[in-house]
């Protein structure tokens, strides 16, 4: 259990350890480009390109890796998930010292900012990922999935109190049909997922109101203590903001899946691009 729970630290903060030495290592370079230590057409400024476009062009592993089954002798999925990403950090961060932080010529500035605008998008794309995953290249998660989740927190409130029944009948109700009712574009899912945070936040105060009366109400009968109603209203505000977090994420994992499938549309020909814009600059700079 503690390997596990350093396992899920070291998990949350390596994404930030990475932030921080990138971001480092761009605000050094940035504040050192009038020095010009680096150069574009020769000795290390040279090379980090060739490298940073190494780097770019090693991208497609992933997506090879990912639709070719007879490519599992170069590694799992998982690691060139973890690869592509990184590499996708590694290589902007390469071309940015190569270039020394100026804009050149027009191939060059075209390739730059081929490069830029694929690297936002593959940023764009991880946040997406993540919101459709069960964490770093996990298990595509569903809204069968958590809203069975949800049902099954019912448990949790057991059915010795009136107002536990009360909540349960109510919790039922509102997931009732939700998968059902999600549209099939990204557009009406973002506003259907509107919709439904907002119903959620109104639901949520309403049943726990009602909730507390009916806890008050049995605690007068049964001459409860202090302690033991806060206990048993604790319990059931408990699941009941977990039951509707689960269904909240359900109506935005709608959204996110119609979202990424967009996105898959617009980032693979944005990646060509700036490979074709790539080799038209290395071209150009040793032709003439």
């Amino acid at each position: 259990m503690a390997a596990r729970a350093g396992g899920n630290l070291l998990g949350r903060m390596l994404p930030i350890l990475l932030t921080v030495l990138v971001f480092c290592a761009v605000s050094v370079g940035w504040l050192q480009r009038d020095e010009e230590y680096l150069t574009p057409d020769s000795g290390t400024g040279y090379w980090l390109g060739i490298y940073g476009g190494l780097a770019m062009l090693s991208l497609l592993v992933y997506s090879l890796r990912k639709r070719f089954k007879s490519m599992r002798v170069i590694g799992s999925v998982p690691f060139w998930f973890r690869s592509h990403m990184l590499l996708g950090i590694l290589g902007p961060v390469l071309i940015l010292f190569h270039a020394n932080f100026r804009l050149g010529a027009l191939n060059s500035n075209v390739a730059f900012f081929a490069m830029l605008i694929v690297a936002i998008s593959g940023v764009i794309g991880r946040y997406i990922y993540g919101k459709i995953h069960l964490g770093l290249h996990g298990r595509k998660a569903h809204v069968k999935e958590l809203l069975a989740e949800a049902e099954a927190m019912k448990v949790d409130l057991g059915q010795e109190l009136q107002a536990a029944a009360f909540v349960s009948q109510q919790l039922s109700a509102f997931s009732k049909g939700l998968e059902n009712k999600m549209p099939r574009t990204a557009l009406g899912s973002l506003r259907a997922g509107a919709i439904i945070a907002a119903r959620t936040r109104r639901f949520r105060r309403d049943v726990v109101t009602e909730a507390r009366r009916l806890i008050r109400a049995e605690a007068r009968r049964a001459r409860w203590s202090w302690s033991e109603r806060r206990r048993r209203q604790k319990r059931i505000e408990n699941v009941v903001r977990r039951y509707a977090a689960a269904v909240r994420k359900a109506a935005e994992l709608t959204f996110f899946e119609r979202l990424f499938s967009l996105w898959h549309i617009f980032h693979l020909p944005l990646f060509f691009l700036m490979l074709l814009a790539g080799i038209v600059h290395v071209w150009a700079v040793h032709h003439y």
